[in-house]
């Protein structure tokens, strides 16, 4: 199960935190607001962790 954790204003952004924690070895997807078929660079989107390890989100924002 999947929790959203934070949210990006863009694809760009998305992909920023998603290739950061999963650095950190965190699984995480992105997942547009809306419907998936407003996919796009100017979108905002979800980013989800797995259910009971937002700690460790937590944790690899307090490194940065």
């Amino acid at each position: 199960m999947w929790i959203e954790y934070k949210y990006a204003p863009n694809l760009v952004t998305a992909e920023m935190w998603k290739d950061t924690f999963e650095a950190e070895g965190l699984p995480t997807k992105i997942l547009p607001d809306g419907d998936i078929t407003s996919w796009g660079e100017s979108v905002g989107f979800k980013i989800y962790v797995p259910k009971g390890r937002e700690h460790v989100a937590d944790e690899i924002l307090r490194k940065l």
